[in-house]
């Protein structure tokens, strides 16, 4: 077993750089989620469960250096993904260890790096996943269970593999991090906040999710 991870040794991600497509094609990081904008939300939120903290956005730059962290814009064109965000914070990154997290999922755990980290650690992994309910499930169903692939913990030594991955144009996050010592962390259990991994893809789905807090 590896030893402990410290809060430290992991840089936050925060994912901003998509096309918002689903929202219209607006920026969905600077989306107001209880007067707060996501990505603004995001930073705060992680910023507590790390030593540092960046952004990857692609769009209005100036707005999201005003949160007060770093802002890197993707490195491959033509928006391609997550995956890009993961390459560009992976070469940014000063720590042994990168956390992701999307911008439009504003209510994720704030025990999210610590029992990544420990997952990783006990595991000696290459990669920590979280594993939760993919949506607010009704009360009288049985809620749906699948990785949530953006919500990563990665080692730093795997930005090799994963430049290699993306210059033969591989796009897709789980094509890559099967190639790799991959740990699935299980949230939504007892406790766990329901709603703690909900994304608001439609500006629709935001303003519902603040109205239910």
């Amino acid at each position: 077993m590896a030893g402990a991870i410290a809060a430290a040794e992991i840089t936050g991600l925060v994912l901003a750089g998509g096309r918002g497509s689903r929202m219209g094609g607006i920026d969905k990081g600077l989306q107001n989620f209880n007067g707060v904008p996501l990505a603004m939300n995001a930073v705060t939120r992680l910023g507590q469960q790390v030593g540092r903290i960046m952004v990857n956005a692609n769009r209005n730059l100036p707005t999201y250096a005003s949160f007060g962290a770093p802002v890197w814009p993707d490195g491959l064109a033509d928006y391609a993904g997550p995956l890009a965000g993961f390459l560009i914070g992976l070469e940014h990154c000063e720590t042994p260890y990168l956390l992701t997290v999307p911008c439009d999922t504003p209510l994720f755990p704030l025990d999210l790096a610590s029992r990544l980290a420990g997952a990783l650690a006990a595991a000696d992994a290459e990669i920590a996943m979280v594993d939760a309910p993919e949506a607010i499930a009704a009360a009288d169903a049985a809620p749906v269970r699948r990785p949530q692939p953006v919500f990563c913990l990665l080692r730093k030594t795997l930005l090799d593999s994963l430049l290699r991955f993306t210059q033969d144009g591989g796009r897709k996050i789980d094509a890559w991090t099967a190639q790799h010592r991959t740990v699935l962390v299980p949230f939504g259990r007892a406790g766990d906040a329901p709603d703690a991994f909900f994304n608001a893809n439609t500006l629709a789905e935001l303003h519902a999710l603040e109205a239910s807090r």
